[in-house]
């Protein structure tokens, strides 16, 4: 791929920017949510890192604010009070897999990860410094970070899951309906009370043209209730079985009875029309078709295998004062060698 040819700006078109979005940022709700850190050695050979001479340490002092000096214990302190909840959460992460990896001997190499970028990018027909550019400005993923926390983990927990995805001939129509068929255009009004639901439907029934307005009185959903209640097209096989069957059996203007699309949410529809298939013959796209759904049962095998891995490790939290996974007995009150909580940084 001769990178100087390639002057086209990143993600051009609305379809081309989706994809690249969805891939990214898919890959990235199983992975950077769980905080699965980046190491391609060894766990151990991470844990073991030492100082190198002349490097910042403990105590050293970081700053002078005329006579009085700013630690580097007094940083680390405010450190871990703003971030270090998160920032602990990365490193168990990261150590859980690792941990899982060392166990059967798997490691991911700088080559696959470099190897995995380049396939990606050329995927979405970019050079590899056009697609680190689009990763920095529209997911804000500096190079380093994409690498480590999202193309590292999700090669690892894919050796982890093994190869067997099997894509079905009814995972290819039910995919294809769902992104390229007919889609319903709607509002909601959403609520969480169903006194509330049933005084809302009530109006809504009477008087559908008023529907907007009613979902800027009754609906606790902030966003679509700016809006008027306008929400993303509904889709078959999107995700909620309940709001896409009764969304499929209105017609253009009339208003859904109340569903109850969780505990305690309650929603109520008006049809306001329907989309035109954007493709009408799966054999036109079947290629991709084939390993977008590969890619989607990859991902959730990968997430499932994580999920295992978190419920089979025991994770005891000083800092949170948490007890998680394998044969866990309390959930506080744990005893805690390095006395670290959140009250004693407070100090």
């Amino acid at each position: 791929m001769n990178e100087s040819t390639h002057t086209t700006p990143v993600a051009s078109t609305p379809q081309k920017r989706g994809k690249i979005k969805y891939f990214v940022f898919g890959t990235a709700l199983i992975l950077i949510a769980g905080g699965i850190g980046y190491q391609v050695h060894s766990a151990r050979s991470a844990a073991a890192q030492t100082e190198e001479p002349g490097s910042t340490r403990m105590n050293q002092n970081l700053a002078r604010v005329n006579d009085q000096f700013i630690s580097y214990d007094a940083v680390a302190q405010e450190s871990v009070k703003r971030v270090g909840g998160e920032v602990l959460e990365n490193l168990i992460n990261r150590t859980i897999i690792q941990q899982a990896c060392d166990k059967r001997g798997i490691q991911v190499t700088r080559g696959e990860v470099t190897a995995e970028i380049s396939r990606i990018a050329e995927k979405f027909k970019m050079p590899i410094e056009t697609w680190y550019q689009m990763l920095q400005t529209e997911r804000g993923l500096a190079p380093a970070q994409y690498e480590r926390d999202v193309i590292w983990p999700m090669l690892a927990l894919k050796k982890l899951a093994g190869d067997q995805v099997e894509v079905t001939q009814q995972d290819l129509q039910r995919t294809f309906v769902r992104d390229y068929g007919t889609m319903v255009k709607a509002r909601m009004i959403m609520l969480d009370n169903f006194r509330r639901a049933q005084e809302a439907y009530e109006k809504a029934r009477k008087q559908p043209e008023l529907f907007d307005e009613l979902a800027q009185e009754y609906s606790v959903e902030p966003n679509s209730r700016s809006l008027g209640g306008t929400i993303p097209h509904i889709r078959r096989y999107s995700g909620n079985e309940t709001l896409e069957n009764a969304a499929f059996k209105l017609k253009p203007g009339q208003v859904s009875g109340i569903l109850e699309v969780d505990h305690g949410r309650y929603v109520i529809l008006k049809c306001e029309g329907f989309t035109e298939p954007v493709v009408t013959d799966m054999e036109q796209i079947k290629d991709d078709l084939y390993q977008q759904v590969k890619e989607e049962k990859t991902q959730m095998a990968v997430a499932q295998v994580f999920e295992q891995l978190k419920t089979e490790a025991r994770v005891d939290n000083y800092l949170m004062r948490t007890s998680t996974g394998s044969s866990v007995q309390q959930t506080s009150g744990l005893q805690n060698p390095a006395n670290v909580t959140p009250a004693s940084l407070q100090k």
